[in-house]
Protein backbone atom coordinates (compact mmCIF):
# COMPACT_ATOMS: atom_id res chain seq x y z
CA UNK A 1 0.00 0.00 0.00
CA UNK A 2 2.01 2.78 -0.80
CA UNK A 3 0.62 5.92 0.66
CA UNK A 4 1.05 4.07 4.09
CA UNK A 5 4.87 3.81 5.78
CA UNK A 6 7.02 1.00 4.78
CA UNK A 7 3.84 -0.58 2.22
CA UNK A 8 1.17 -1.19 4.86
CA UNK A 9 0.95 -1.49 8.73
CA UNK A 10 1.96 -5.69 8.21
CA UNK A 11 5.61 -4.68 6.82
CA UNK A 12 8.92 -3.76 8.32
CA UNK A 13 11.02 -1.26 7.32
CA UNK A 14 12.68 -3.09 4.03
CA UNK A 15 9.16 -2.78 2.58
CA UNK A 16 8.30 -6.47 3.34
CA UNK A 17 6.15 -8.48 5.55
CA UNK A 18 8.38 -9.25 8.88
CA UNK A 19 8.54 -13.47 7.96
CA UNK A 20 8.87 -13.22 4.08
CA UNK A 21 12.69 -12.40 4.50
CA UNK A 22 12.98 -15.42 6.36
CA UNK A 23 10.92 -17.99 3.92
CA UNK A 24 12.91 -16.66 1.22
CA UNK A 25 16.69 -16.59 3.04
CA UNK A 26 15.18 -20.45 4.11
CA UNK A 27 14.54 -21.33 0.94
CA UNK A 28 17.85 -19.93 -0.28
CA UNK A 29 19.83 -21.75 2.29
CA UNK A 30 18.63 -25.06 0.71
CA UNK A 31 20.38 -23.86 -2.88
CA UNK A 32 17.20 -22.44 -4.27
CA UNK A 33 17.25 -19.43 -6.12
CA UNK A 34 14.44 -17.36 -4.58
CA UNK A 35 14.06 -13.91 -5.33
CA UNK A 36 11.04 -11.56 -3.49
CA UNK A 37 8.85 -8.96 -5.95
CA UNK A 38 6.45 -6.50 -5.08
CA UNK A 39 2.62 -6.76 -7.11
CA UNK A 40 1.92 -2.88 -8.43
CA UNK A 41 -2.03 -3.12 -9.64
CA UNK A 42 -0.49 -0.55 -12.46
CA UNK A 43 1.84 -3.00 -13.29
CA UNK A 44 -0.44 -5.98 -13.69
CA UNK A 45 0.47 -7.26 -16.77
CA UNK A 46 4.20 -6.98 -16.14
CA UNK A 47 4.15 -9.00 -12.91
CA UNK A 48 2.31 -11.49 -14.38
CA UNK A 49 4.93 -12.02 -17.19
CA UNK A 50 7.62 -12.15 -14.60
CA UNK A 51 5.42 -14.86 -12.34
CA UNK A 52 5.83 -16.88 -15.42
CA UNK A 53 9.60 -17.59 -14.95
CA UNK A 54 9.25 -19.02 -12.02
CA UNK A 55 8.78 -22.73 -11.07
CA UNK A 56 6.62 -21.61 -8.28
CA UNK A 57 4.86 -18.54 -6.28
CA UNK A 58 4.43 -17.92 -2.22
CA UNK A 59 1.79 -15.16 -2.22
CA UNK A 60 2.70 -13.07 1.09
CA UNK A 61 -0.32 -10.35 0.28
CA UNK A 62 -2.64 -10.10 2.91
CA UNK A 63 -6.52 -9.68 2.36
CA UNK A 64 -7.67 -6.21 1.59
CA UNK A 65 -3.64 -4.44 0.89
CA UNK A 66 -4.69 -4.82 -3.09
CA UNK A 67 -7.53 -2.52 -2.40
CA UNK A 68 -6.48 -0.59 -0.20
CA UNK A 69 -3.58 0.64 -2.71
CA UNK A 70 -6.53 1.02 -5.48
CA UNK A 71 -6.12 -2.29 -7.12
CA UNK A 72 -8.16 -5.24 -7.71
CA UNK A 73 -8.16 -8.32 -5.80
CA UNK A 74 -10.04 -10.31 -8.30
CA UNK A 75 -8.21 -9.74 -11.20
CA UNK A 76 -4.91 -10.58 -8.77
CA UNK A 77 -6.61 -13.97 -7.93
CA UNK A 78 -7.80 -14.79 -11.50
CA UNK A 79 -4.08 -13.61 -12.51
CA UNK A 80 -2.37 -16.75 -10.11
CA UNK A 81 -5.53 -18.71 -11.72
CA UNK A 82 -3.80 -18.15 -15.11
CA UNK A 83 -0.17 -19.00 -13.53
CA UNK A 84 -1.85 -22.66 -12.15
CA UNK A 85 -3.28 -23.45 -15.02
CA UNK A 86 0.31 -22.86 -17.14
CA UNK A 87 1.64 -26.19 -14.39
CA UNK A 88 3.11 -23.09 -11.84
CA UNK A 89 2.35 -23.49 -8.45
CA UNK A 90 0.59 -21.20 -5.97
CA UNK A 91 0.37 -21.55 -2.63
CA UNK A 92 -2.16 -20.72 -0.81
CA UNK A 93 -3.87 -20.46 -4.04
CA UNK A 94 -6.95 -17.99 -4.55
CA UNK A 95 -9.40 -20.60 -4.19
CA UNK A 96 -7.94 -21.96 -0.93
CA UNK A 97 -7.68 -18.18 0.06
CA UNK A 98 -11.53 -17.94 -0.51
CA UNK A 99 -12.67 -21.11 1.73
CA UNK A 100 -10.19 -21.02 3.99
CA UNK A 101 -8.41 -18.05 4.47
CA UNK A 102 -11.41 -16.87 6.47
CA UNK A 103 -11.11 -16.25 10.39
CA UNK A 104 -14.52 -18.22 10.47
CA UNK A 105 -12.34 -21.34 9.11
CA UNK A 106 -11.62 -21.84 12.66
CA UNK A 107 -15.18 -22.64 13.47
CA UNK A 108 -15.30 -25.42 10.93
CA UNK A 109 -12.99 -27.19 12.67
CA UNK A 110 -14.12 -26.10 15.77
CA UNK A 111 -15.45 -29.84 16.93
CA UNK A 112 -12.71 -31.76 15.71
CA UNK A 113 -9.53 -32.89 17.91
CA UNK A 114 -7.68 -30.02 16.80
CA UNK A 115 -10.57 -27.88 17.65
CA UNK A 116 -12.14 -25.57 20.62
CA UNK A 117 -16.18 -26.44 20.71
CA UNK A 118 -16.31 -22.58 21.84
CA UNK A 119 -14.86 -21.00 18.74
CA UNK A 120 -17.87 -19.00 17.14
CA UNK A 121 -18.45 -16.63 14.40
CA UNK A 122 -20.87 -13.59 14.30
CA UNK A 123 -22.25 -11.87 11.37
CA UNK A 124 -24.79 -9.97 13.18
CA UNK A 125 -25.06 -7.50 16.16
CA UNK A 126 -27.28 -9.57 17.63
CA UNK A 127 -25.53 -12.87 17.92
CA UNK A 128 -22.35 -10.82 18.86
CA UNK A 129 -23.83 -9.30 21.11
CA UNK A 130 -25.16 -12.47 23.10
CA UNK A 131 -22.85 -14.64 22.13
CA UNK A 132 -19.73 -12.92 23.13
CA UNK A 133 -21.05 -12.36 26.45
CA UNK A 134 -21.62 -15.53 26.94
CA UNK A 135 -18.38 -16.49 25.87
CA UNK A 136 -16.15 -13.76 27.75
CA UNK A 137 -17.77 -15.10 30.97
CA UNK A 138 -16.29 -18.55 30.64
CA UNK A 139 -12.55 -18.23 29.28
CA UNK A 140 -10.43 -15.16 28.06
CA UNK A 141 -11.07 -14.75 24.38
CA UNK A 142 -9.03 -13.84 21.16
CA UNK A 143 -11.51 -11.55 19.21
CA UNK A 144 -10.66 -11.35 15.56
CA UNK A 145 -11.68 -9.46 12.74
CA UNK A 146 -12.05 -10.94 9.54
CA UNK A 147 -9.76 -8.60 6.83
CA UNK A 148 -6.22 -8.58 7.13
CA UNK A 149 -3.84 -10.80 9.09
CA UNK A 150 -1.44 -7.57 10.33
CA UNK A 151 -3.21 -8.18 13.90
CA UNK A 152 -5.06 -5.26 13.88
CA UNK A 153 -8.69 -5.86 15.09
CA UNK A 154 -7.43 -8.60 16.72
CA UNK A 155 -7.55 -8.50 20.36
CA UNK A 156 -6.69 -10.88 23.43
CA UNK A 157 -9.70 -10.04 26.05
CA UNK A 158 -9.80 -10.89 29.74
CA UNK A 159 -12.34 -10.11 32.64
CA UNK A 160 -10.97 -7.72 34.22
CA UNK A 161 -12.60 -8.61 37.63
CA UNK A 162 -11.23 -12.34 36.68
CA UNK A 163 -14.63 -13.73 37.53
CA UNK A 164 -14.62 -16.38 35.15
CA UNK A 165 -17.09 -19.53 35.13
CA UNK A 166 -16.21 -23.04 35.23
CA UNK A 167 -18.39 -24.05 32.81
CA UNK A 168 -19.56 -22.46 29.24
CA UNK A 169 -22.99 -21.07 29.60
CA UNK A 170 -23.45 -21.16 33.04
CA UNK A 171 -23.26 -17.44 32.90
CA UNK A 172 -23.50 -14.39 30.50
CA UNK A 173 -21.37 -10.95 31.11
CA UNK A 174 -23.31 -7.93 31.88
CA UNK A 175 -23.42 -4.77 30.02
CA UNK A 176 -20.91 -2.87 32.75
CA UNK A 177 -18.26 -5.56 33.29
CA UNK A 178 -14.69 -4.16 32.57
CA UNK A 179 -12.28 -5.39 30.30
CA UNK A 180 -8.75 -5.68 29.63
CA UNK A 181 -7.88 -5.62 26.10
CA UNK A 182 -4.91 -6.24 23.81
CA UNK A 183 -4.62 -5.53 20.25
CA UNK A 184 -2.30 -7.51 18.71
CA UNK A 185 -0.25 -5.52 16.14
CA UNK A 186 1.12 -3.51 18.79
CA UNK A 187 0.52 -4.85 21.53
CA UNK A 188 -0.65 -1.85 23.32
CA UNK A 189 -3.68 -2.45 26.17
CA UNK A 190 -7.27 -0.62 26.73
CA UNK A 191 -9.64 -0.87 29.37
CA UNK A 192 -13.49 -0.67 28.12
CA UNK A 193 -16.91 -1.87 29.81
CA UNK A 194 -18.29 -4.99 27.39
CA UNK A 195 -20.68 -2.86 25.97
CA UNK A 196 -18.63 -0.44 24.38
CA UNK A 197 -16.32 -2.89 22.78
CA UNK A 198 -19.31 -4.00 21.62
CA UNK A 199 -20.79 -0.72 20.29
CA UNK A 200 -17.07 -0.32 18.78
CA UNK A 201 -16.97 -3.83 17.17
CA UNK A 202 -20.35 -2.74 15.47
CA UNK A 203 -20.46 0.88 14.76
CA UNK A 204 -16.72 2.46 15.96
CA UNK A 205 -15.94 5.23 16.84
CA UNK A 206 -18.95 7.54 19.03
CA UNK A 207 -19.45 8.38 22.32
CA UNK A 208 -21.42 5.34 22.96
CA UNK A 209 -18.04 3.00 22.74
CA UNK A 210 -15.84 5.31 24.53
CA UNK A 211 -12.15 6.80 23.66
CA UNK A 212 -10.00 3.94 21.79
CA UNK A 213 -6.22 4.60 21.30
CA UNK A 214 -6.12 1.50 18.20
CA UNK A 215 -5.27 2.54 15.60
CA UNK A 216 -8.25 0.88 13.96
CA UNK A 217 -11.50 2.20 13.57
CA UNK A 218 -13.47 -0.76 14.59
CA UNK A 219 -17.13 -1.61 12.43
CA UNK A 220 -16.15 -5.46 11.86
CA UNK A 221 -18.96 -6.31 11.04
CA UNK A 222 -19.59 -3.86 8.28
CA UNK A 223 -21.10 -4.63 5.23
CA UNK A 224 -22.12 -8.31 6.26
CA UNK A 225 -21.11 -11.78 5.08
CA UNK A 226 -21.11 -11.05 1.78
CA UNK A 227 -18.33 -8.50 2.30
CA UNK A 228 -16.61 -10.02 4.64
CA UNK A 229 -17.88 -8.45 7.71
CA UNK A 230 -17.78 -11.05 10.29
CA UNK A 231 -16.07 -11.29 13.69
CA UNK A 232 -14.60 -14.89 15.06
CA UNK A 233 -14.52 -15.48 18.86
CA UNK A 234 -12.35 -18.19 19.96
CA UNK A 235 -10.71 -19.16 23.57
CA UNK A 236 -7.22 -17.57 24.76
CA UNK A 237 -4.27 -20.02 24.72
CA UNK A 238 -1.63 -19.09 26.79
CA UNK A 239 1.13 -21.10 24.92
CA UNK A 240 0.72 -19.09 22.67
CA UNK A 241 3.35 -16.46 23.94
CA UNK A 242 6.09 -19.52 23.57
CA UNK A 243 5.49 -19.30 19.58
CA UNK A 244 3.66 -21.03 16.79
CA UNK A 245 3.91 -23.27 13.64
CA UNK A 246 1.87 -23.05 11.08
CA UNK A 247 1.34 -25.41 8.18
CA UNK A 248 0.66 -25.13 4.90
CA UNK A 249 -0.78 -28.84 3.84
Amino acid sequence: VRVQTFGGSDKSSNGHRYDSIAFANGMIKMGMSCQLIHYVHDEHDKFFKVCQRFDFIIVRCNPGQIKADGGDQGLFDNGMRGIRKLGIQVWPSPDVMEFMGAKDALCKVAHLNIGLEDTLAYYSVQDFSAGFKKTMAFQPRVLKQNRGSSGEGIWIIKLKAGNYCSEFGERSCTDDEVLSLMEANDNHAEEHTVAELVEFCVNGRNAKSGTWTSKGVGKYLEGGRAAGGQLVDQRFCPRIVEGELRYNC
